[in-house]
């Protein structure tokens, strides 16, 4: 499945790193992904999930919070206030360049960030909670002892996950802002609530605040055996499958029109982002056009010209291969190579108008087998009548309608 590295700037203007999975097929909706607290996009839970979920047809974006992985910005100035202004940062991110999210997911301390901030996210259909506290200064107690040099230092240095962090007073002053729940009974969308019975690092008694304070619709589904980080791929697989079908019953199938089936014979161009990327469809195939990063695309399939020399390239050796086949000539292998140039007419010597530019297409055939000159020279010609080839040279007409 395909992946973009995507960069957008902060409420402060820094740069944040972010990645976003896209399914190989139909977008069928947005998700945005807040990960645990001091953890990275490239988190193994929220890796895995996230490449799960874009299996099943949703676009997931992860992204570091300021000060982590490889975001700008120093974590010591961040807090719980600017995490939610990294969340609609990368909402707005989703809705300029592709669509605006539908889906909010959150693990530990990025659920209670998805919880706090879904309010403001009009786009926002569904919340979905892993292993989360009910509000943010639940995490006050992950400091331990440090947590008593606060009043008497303005940044302490602190160990989480094994690592060391510098944490600044203002954070957890900034933490008692959101110790309500409040919030939770006010948020007007549909949520789910994954928690392990096992959590030593969130108590199951979060999930229960959650649930109890959220209007319905509302579901919980128990992570039974699974550890705080979903650390067995298993859980991680478990939680976007639950996630998935969740979704289709509230969200997507509400989002999305009923596709009408595609006739034989018709191709079907979409929209996958804002830019350059596009679906094609036919009756029975898919695939996906784009332009190069350098021309403002994201590079994930054939650009429109390339397209139109594969269109000829393969018509070219599918004429060959059956002609051959035919008169039982021994062609073992065909390689056909393409490119397009635009030159001016000045430089060719078969143009009828002068001083103008002319599309050109060069078609180079390589011929492998047991050939005598003259059926390599039928062959070029049997080339030059396949039926794209013929298409291309004609006269073309192109009638264009505005539909309803």
């Amino acid at each position: 499945m395909p992946r973009i590295e995507a960069r957008f700037q902060n409420s402060q203007g820094e740069l944040l790193s972010g990645s976003l999975e896209l399914p190989s097929g139909s977008v069928q909706c947005y998700a945005l992904f807040a990960h645990c607290f001091t953890c990275s996009k490239n988190n193994l839970a929220a890796t895995r999930v996230a490449l799960v979920l874009a299996d099943q047809g949703i676009a997931v974006l992860r992204f570091d919070f300021t000060g982590l992985g490889g975001s700008e910005g120093d974590f010591a100035n961040s807090n719980f206030s600017s995490n939610l202004q990294d969340l609609i940062a990368a909402a707005d991110f989703l809705e300029k360049n592709y669509d605006a999210p539908s889906l909010l997911i959150g693990h530990s301390l990025g659920g209670a960030a998805a919880l706090a901030v879904a309010h403001e996210l009009a786009s926002i259909k569904a919340v979905i909670t892993i292993g989360a506290p009910a509000t943010a200064a639940h995490i006050k107690h992950l400091f331990g002892d440090s947590y008593e040099q606060f009043s008497k230092k303005s940044i302490v240095s602190v160990q989480l996950s094994g690592r060391s962090f510098n944490i600044k007073r203002q954070f957890i002053d900034d933490l008692e802002k959101y110790n309500s729940v409040a919030h939770i009974g006010a948020l007007k969308k549909a949520l789910l609530i994954l928690h392990s019975p096992v959590d030593t690092t969130v108590s199951i008694d979060e999930a229960a605040r959650i649930y109890g304070a959220a209007k319905h619709p509302k579901s919980f589904v128990s992570l039974d055996r699974a550890d705080h980080l979903l650390s067995n791929p298993d859980d991680s697989h478990y939680v976007a499958e639950v996630i998935a079908a969740w979704a289709k019953r509230y969200l997507i199938n509400d989002l999305l029109p009923k596709e009408q089936p595609i006739a034989e014979g018709t191709v079907i161009v979409r929209e996958r982002d804002k830019k350059f990327t596009r679906e094609i469809q036919t009756h029975h195939h898919r695939l996906i056009s784009d332009e190069p990063i350098a021309l403002g695309g994201s590079d994930l399939g054939f650009n429109p010209y390339e397209l139109l020399l594969a269109a000829l390239g393969s018509c070219t050796s599918m004429t060959l291969r059956m002609y051959a086949n035919h008169k039982q000539i021994d062609l073992q292998d065909i390689r056909v190579e393409l490119h397009h140039s635009r030159v001016h007419t000045d430089d060719c010597a078969d143009c009828e108008q002068q001083k103008a530019l002319i599309d050109v297409m060069t078609r180079t055939i390589q011929l492998t087998g047991n050939l005598t000159d003259l059926q390599r020279n039928r062959l070029l010609e049997i080339a030059n009548q396949c039926p794209v080839h013929k298409t291309l040279q004609d006269k073309i007409r192109i009638n264009t309608n505005l539909s309803d």
